[in-house]
Order: C-alpha cells, then structure tokens, then sequence
C-alpha cells in the first residue's frame, strides 16, 4: 500500500513504533533517547513535548530497513531493487483537493521556537537546528523545482540560518542573489518517508524531479498546493509548512552543529526570513539526530541505492552496495560477482568518479554478506595485502563537512580490493542449507531472533 501522509505510515507500525508518555524536553532529552535506542529499534513518539502541550515528536523513524521495506511496500531482501525499479519513470505531483497542513496559520510568527519543538541536539550545538525540513523552491530564470534537506539554525525571533553547500538550492540562491532578489522557499516537515528519501537524491541538472521521484517510491502522486506567502508549491498532507525567503547579500554565522560526522561544524550561511507557518491541528514535528543509525539508512538507501544503480548501467557484476553505518556515507562496501583485479581497480575509480562524499571503498566477492561487519572484516584479514590490493588518490575534492580536509578541502581517497583469489583455498565454509534453516527455525520460534 502507498501511504499519503506521515499519520498513515506511523498508525500501520503497530509495536514498531514506542510512544514516550512521559514529558521529554526538545533540548537535549529527546536526542538523548533517540541517540541511545539499539540497533533496529522501533520508531519513537514523543507525547508529551515540554512546553509544547497538544505536539508530538516522531524520530528514529527510517533507522531500520524493515520500516523503510514497509514505507516503501516491500522486502528488505527487494528494498533497492524496488527502489531502482520504480526511479526510472516518476509520477508527477497533482493538485490536492484539501490541504490539511493549513488548517492552522501563523503569519510572520514573532518566535519560531515558542511555535515549534525545534530540537537542540548536542551539548555544543549553537542552538535548535531543524534537520529533516524538505527544502522547496524554484530557479528564478527556469522555474525548475529544487528539493533538498538543508540544515537550519533557528536563530530567535523569525530568522533561521541555511547552509545551502550542495545543489541545485545552492545555484538557485546564487542566482537570485545574482539579481539582488530573495529566494522564496518552503520547509515542509512531517512528511512520509517515500518523500523524505526522495529529497536526498542526488540528481544533475538534467536529472528528474525529485517531487516526481517521491511519487514513484510511493506508487502515487503526491499532493500539491500553492504556499500562503511564497511562490512555491508545498505537499498538502505534511505536519508543518514553513515558509521564507532567503535574503540576498546577507552571511551570518550559523553554528556550531553537530553533524553527521560526529563533530561540530560551523559556517557563514545565508539567512532565512520566516513569512509564515502553517500546520495541522495537533502536529507531529519530525526529529532527525544526527550521526545516529536514523541518518545512516537514509543515506544507505538514498545515496547508496543511487549509486548502486550508476554503477550497474557501467560495469556487469555489481551486485550490492552499503554505505558503512557511522561513517556519514564517506565509506563504501561494494560485492562484486567473479571479480578480476582489473574489473576492481575499474569499479574504485568509477566509484570516486561518481560520488564525491565517498572517501574508503572495500570491493568484496558477492559471497560476503556486506551489512555484516564481521564478515566485511573476515575478507579484508583473508583475501586482502595491504601492499597489492590498495588503490589510494591523492589531491581529490573533499567533502565540505569532513573535518580532516582542513581549510584546504583537499583530501585523497582509497579503495581496498578485498576480494578472494582463484583457488579452492578462498572457498568459504558454510552450514547445509536445511540445517541452516531448521536452526533458524527453532531460534525464531524461542524469541532469540526474528522470525
């Protein structure tokens, strides 16, 4: 089944979603449970927000790919199949008939933070940062839609910093900074987890749109409708709409923010002035910690699948790709079907070539499981020698938050050929395959594991 809003998915998670009755502040206290949830945890429901009484707050919400499998109506085993089947022809937004994120509407609000639960995450962190916000906007000359998610520091009373360093929001404000206008946009928040995933997407500038994307994953167009003071069309059914404008030749310091890396970062980003905000009666604000098991399987699915998918309309073999939990999507595990070590060092470079973010690609035979790191670790300490198997690039673009580029954004990249030799001597030691099933079987049947 598709799902048409947020409110649909989280009634359909049943166990797999935690409801905190109990009062959580939105600083600090609710990162602080999201960061300690275990690995394949449920989702988690705030319902009492401290100083926000009728709000909700939802986190952890893609942490686990069998709820990503479940946003998406599939398996974990078909999960990046699906995806890559359905973003080859989108589904093109329509008109909704009823908005319901406009049932409330707050006009040039005078405190964004007595409105919203807008988490502060880390102890250093500068102030509340909304990190899940889907970014709208349009190019001044083209009028092409641009959707991303975009770091904002709400920084008191109606403004909010943006760190616009990736496209095409990036161009967009440099063009209309260009004229000396201001760049409407909207935030949408609370959105279902087909459009969240949708607006990490890397696409080029002739790629498709990403609102069309969303609609494919989801099997359905989303619902649009125009914004109350901006010029850009917002999903109908999110929680909450923010709405601004991004002021031309204006920098102000935004940060410090603790981000996906697991370090602080700061930056002179443009500045946001908040129009007006709309919502639904009683909201759900949705809550993105970063450097948690949350941002991971967003990345894994949406860069990583993406990737995946590049690779695999270049090279025949590719079988699978994941992005390693913990590592900001800097670090790449790659199974490769009988692999030669010239189709390897091919697939390293293409990887670099493809996708700036990745720093560290291990390339794996396809009888390695690569979401094990254990497994991952076995072929590095059997199949690879650091003095044969190392391909490493210097004098190659860094990423903007990586900390160990410096003030250069300089960096070097290496890549790992961890894959078996030809002799019966790489053959890895298995179980029969009914044994195997029947000890599963009976672990399932004890609670011990997943059924």
């Amino acid at each position: 089944m598709s799902y048409r809003d947020l409110r649909e998915f989280l009634a359909d998670l049943g166990s797999d979603l935690l409801k905190v009755a109990q009062p959580f502040d939105p600083k600090h206290e609710m990162a602080a449970l999201l960061r300690e949830m275990p690995a394949n945890g449920p989702a988690v429901m705030f319902e009492n927000v401290a100083g926000h009484p009728g709000a909700r707050v939802v986190g952890n919400l893609v942490a686990s790919r069998r709820r990503v499998a479940r946003a998406l109506s599939t398996t974990e085993t078909e999960l990046a199949a699906t995806y890559l089947q359905r973003t080859r022809q989108g589904i093109a937004p329509q008109r909704a008939s009823d908005a319901p994120v406009k049932e409330v509407l707050h006009l040039a609000p005078d405190d964004l933070t007595a409105l919203l639960p807008v988490l502060t995450h880390y102890e250093g962190d500068g102030g509340p940062f909304v990190t899940t916000g889907v970014v709208l906007c349009h190019a001044p000359v083209s009028g092409r839609r641009g959707m991303g998610i975009h770091r904002m520091m709400v920084k008191g009373g109606r403004r909010m910093g943006i760190l616009l360093a990736n496209p095409p929001l990036s161009a967009f404000h440099a063009a209309a900074e260009a004229a000396s206008r201001p760049l409407d946009i909207a935030v949408a928040l609370g959105v279902e987890p087909a459009l969240l995933i949708a607006a990490v997407v890397k696409t080029g500038p002739q790629g498709p749109d990403k609102m069309d994307l969303a609609g494919a994953l989801r099997s359905a167009p989303v619902e649009m409708i125009r914004a109350e003071t901006v010029a850009v069309d917002v999903p109908a059914r999110a929680e909450i709409v923010i709405e601004g404008r991004v002021l031309p030749g204006l920098r102000e310091p935004e940060g410090p923010f603790g981000e996906n890396t697991g370090y602080y970062f700061s930056n002179i980003s443009p500045v946001v002035e908040v129009t007006a905000v709309t919502h639904r009666r009683e909201f759900i604000y949705p809550a993105l910690c970063p450097w948690t098991t949350d941002v991971d399987s967003l990345l894994s699915l949406a860069a990583g699948t993406e990737l995946l998918g590049q690779l695999q309309t270049q090279m025949a073999g590719v079988v699978d790709l994941d992005l390693t939990t913990g590592t900001c999507g800097f670090t790449a595990v790659i199974a490769l079907a009988k692999a030669k070590s010239t189709d390897v060092r091919r697939l390293i470079h293409l990887v670099f070539g493809m996708d700036k973010r990745v720093k560290l690609v291990t390339v794996v035979d396809d009888d390695v499981d690569i979401r094990d790191p254990r497994e991952v670790s076995w072929a590095l300490a059997t199949r690879f020698q650091p003095d044969r198997d190392t391909v490493i690039l210097s004098g190659m673009e860094g990423y903007v938050i990586d900390p160990s580029c410096g003030s250069s954004g300089i960096g070097s990249r290496m890549g790992m050929d961890a894959t078996r030799g030809g002799g019966p001597e790489f053959d890895k030691i298995t179980i029969p395959a009914a044994a195997a099933a029947k000890a599963r079987s009976f672990l399932a049947e004890t609670g011990l594991v997943a059924g």
